[in-house]
């Protein structure tokens, strides 16, 4: 059994989701373990990580008006505002979604579904570097 870790940095422009599949998918492949678990892991509190739709953009869309009307920005409910009216809400969202997820390896490629990507979601109106951590264990 081996075990490796790898970071990626994902640039973010704001607030909406990034797919990274292609990036977890090269990596996995690259590992030479074709059966195993990986982890991905946010190593952030204001965004999270997702596996959702990644054909039609307008269930990103959707998603982003369902999370404005759940946790909305400046809402008075809220008095950690240091980095400005997205900040507590960014932290909310992030509580109410993921930032680890674990996907089995088969065949030496994420198993994902047809239409499954992994997204991070940036959860800030500005632009952010990110930083995600790949754990593989396998062989």
């Amino acid at each position: 059994m081996r075990q490796i870790h790898h970071q990626i940095s994902v640039s973010t422009s704001g607030r909406g989701m990034r797919e990274i599949t292609q990036e977890i998918r090269q990596w996995v492949r690259s590992s030479g373990i074709r059966s195993g678990m990986l982890t991905v892991f946010m190593r952030h509190t204001s965004a999270s990580l997702l596996i959702q739709e990644n054909a039609d953009p307008t269930v990103q869309a959707d998603l982003e008006r369902f999370f404005a009307r759940l946790v909305p920005d400046g809402d008075p409910i809220f008095h950690h505002r240091q980095e400005g009216a997205d900040d507590m809400a960014a932290h909310a969202r992030t509580a109410l979604t993921q930032i680890h997820l674990a996907i089995p390896v088969a065949d030496g490629v994420p198993a994902l579904g047809t239409w499954q990507g992994v997204f991070v979601y940036e959860h800030r109106y500005e632009s952010q570097q990110r930083h995600v951590m790949l754990h593989l264990i396998g062989e």
